[in-house]
């Protein structure tokens, strides 16, 4: 049920962000979800791919500073108001999100959002008690 995200910390310069996509390509691990986020000093770029302990131990032998986070996986409706149903379910359980991001894949008229949050189980535990299908770790990573 949950999914193994790769965090990796970048410096926030010109043309950091292509050598670990280099890695993971010459490491034969696919992209399936990217997120990145910056400061001016450093960024965190946010993968779900494939096969995440290949992904990780590929670009740790390449000097990179790789984390291993577990975040969720829902099936929301591709449509005006979709995210906001689920959003305003969290709120009004008082659940704190980190962070999240979303992307549509080949099931007509649904989106996945991959969700972050200190307290995952309670995460979980209120989506599926408001009928939001949690979406596998498998479904994501075999997209």
């Amino acid at each position: 049920m949950k999914i193994k995200q790769l965090s990796i910390f970048l410096q926030n310069r010109m043309g950091s962000l292509a050598k670990p996509l280099e890695v993971l390509t010459v490491a034969d691990v696919n992209i399936r979800a990217m997120c990145m986020a910056d400061t001016s000093e450093f960024g965190i770029l946010r993968l779900v791919v494939d096969d995440p302990e290949k992904g990780k131990e590929a670009l740790e032998e390449n000097n990179f500073l790789v984390k291993i986070t577990e975040i969720i996986g829902v099936e929301m409706n591709d449509s005006p108001g979709g995210l906001t149903a689920v959003l305003d379910i969290i709120k009004d359980n008082l659940i704190d999100l980190e962070y999240l991001y979303a992307f549509t894949h080949d099931k007509a008229d649904k989106a996945i959002l991959l969700l972050h949050s200190d307290d995952i189980d309670n995460l979980i535990d209120v989506l599926t008690k408001n009928n939001i299908p949690i979406v596998s770790a498998d479904e994501v990573y075999n997209l």
